[in-house]
């Protein structure tokens, strides 16, 4: 079944902040993030969890869904952006009504957590969504966003174009300044020379992109809202560790993967797009390459290592069911089609 694209952001829009997941507890960085997008030509609705915290949510999950159902509801917004992501969006799901949601197609974009969300909307309402920025983790960085995840972003939800080649950032960063100390509106976070992308193995493929972060997907095998990855282009992320400070545990991510392997995920997909992972040193980093490769041995799909995907910054918006193509002859990661319309 073809999936519905949403309707293109244009200047003049209104774009709807909620959190679906965890709360704020940085009123700054969403009072940044409100300037800067107001400054970007848009109008701006907050719902009512946008400012709220109640423990490690932003509210019950009664309200919300509601605040989601609300948003996609409301005929005068174009698109709608999570203020973060956390570790309780599965909680929404039982209260969201998907047939609702499928009438009234709209963009939907986060990251992290909101990847539940992600795969809920693209299994039970057919609908193309965009893995990309939250509003308080990059729209309201100091003093602005960084110019690569707004370029990507506006390729992804105001272009009449593709995305088409993805080009790898020129520096990127995972700093974390002490938001709680508002450190982060002392200075820019320093930005570290990127590498770009590698190729841990080679080949070329093409198909519907899908993915998100991986600590948050393998929750969902079992359920309706887990997908068919046949012929599909798998992406996955890694999210910060137990604080800010620190990466995913590499034992977890090992687990992770095998766990992946072990529904079949990996003998369904034609290519696996992995991002750079998040306050990884070097050592961290060639060993997660070397269990990437082990829990895949028996496959021969290409793989496409440290891509601006997640938890760093900058990072790609990924329209979540388009056509992309992978081929490293020509080194190349291209989408091949447009996630709206």
């Amino acid at each position: 079944m073809e999936l519905i694209k949403p309707p293109r952001l244009g200047k003049g829009d209104t774009i709807a902040i909620i959190a679906p997941s965890s709360g704020l507890n940085f009123p700054h960085r969403l009072d940044n993030a409100v300037k800067f997008l107001k400054s970007e030509g848009y109008k701006i609705k907050e719902f009512p969890t946008a400012r709220k915290v109640n423990g490690w949510e932003s509210a019950p999950a009664e309200e919300r869904a509601k605040d989601i159902m609300d948003a996609f509801l409301d005929k005068d917004i174009k698109a709608i952006i999570s203020l973060i992501g956390g570790t309780v969006a599965t909680h929404t799901l039982n209260y969201l009504d998907f047939e609702k949601i499928k009438q009234n197609p709209k963009i939907f974009c986060g990251y992290s957590d909101i990847s539940i969300l992600h795969y809920a909307l693209h299994t039970q309402s057919n609908l193309i969504t965009f893995y990309g920025p939250c509003i308080i983790t990059q729209f309201g960085e100091y003093p602005h966003p960084l110019k690569y995840t707004l370029d990507y972003f506006n390729k992804a939800v105001a272009s009449d174009e593709p995305i088409g080649k993805v080009s790898p950032s020129e520096s990127w960063t995972d700093e974390f300044l002490d938001w709680s100390k508002k450190l982060d509106l002392t200075r820019p976070r320093k930005l570290k020379e990127n590498k770009g992308f590698e190729w841990l193995r080679g080949g070329k493929a093409e198909g519907k992109i899908i993915g998100g972060c991986l600590t948050s997907i393998v929750h969902l095998p079992g359920t309706k809202y887990w997908p068919d990855h046949t012929d599909k282009i798998l992406f996955l992320e890694l999210p910060e560790g137990q604080t800010f400070d620190e990466g995913e545990p590499l034992p977890y991510v090992d687990w992770y993967l095998e766990q992946l392997n072990i529904l079949g995920v990996f003998k369904q997909i034609r290519g696996l797009i992995f991002g750079r992972p998040f306050r990884y040193n070097e050592e961290d980093i060639e060993m997660l390459k070397k269990k990437l490769l082990e829990r895949t041995k028996e496959y021969n799909f290409p793989i496409l290592f440290g891509v601006d995907i997640g938890h760093t910054d900058p990072q790609l918006t990924i329209p979540i069911g388009t056509k992309v193509v992978i081929d490293s002859e020509t080194n190349n990661f291209e989408f091949l089609e447009k996630g709206i319309k």
